[in-house]
């Protein structure tokens, strides 16, 4: 009887191994890359001038696509960070008072199942990051 139960929490134990190093497999739903859209958008043609982005992310297994997929936000003028352009945790962009010419909007996209992003201290216009994407904004 002793020796069923040890051959039992054998096998229990070979089991429960071999479902932990499955989870490493490649086979997991990772994300590979991600995309903004609109790619460009003129906020004359938008009501209120806001602009709806919205971050598409390809995966390695199905679902391939996912739409939306959370983000860290941000605007860029000419290089470097601006306010303005106001964006909201969802991707509304809008052109501030005085805001004139084309604004670089990017996105980051937090890390699979963490909710923590790829790069939180992000460089000036989003890049560094793992998972990042632009779109053109132009302001009257």
């Amino acid at each position: 009887m002793s020796t069923l139960r040890l051959v039992i929490c054998f096998f229990g134990l070979a089991g429960a191994g071999a479902a932990i190093l499955s989870c490493g497999s490649s086979s997991q739903h990772q994300l590979q890359s991600i995309t903004l859209s609109p790619a460009s958008a003129d906020a004359q043609q938008y009501p209120d001038r806001q602009v709806q982005f919205v971050v598409t992310g390809y995966y390695n297994t199905a679902p391939l696509t996912v739409a939306p997929l959370p983000a860290k936000w941000g605007a860029c003028y000419q290089s470097s960070p601006t306010t303005e352009i106001s964006i909201n945790s969802t991707g509304g962009a809008q052109c501030g008072v005085g805001a004139v010419g084309t604004y670089v909007i990017w996105a980051n996209d937090p890390l699979p199942d963490t909710g923590v992003y790829s790069c939180p201290s992000t460089n000036a216009c989003g890049e560094g990051c793992v998972f990042s994407a632009t779109a053109q904004l132009t302001c009257p």
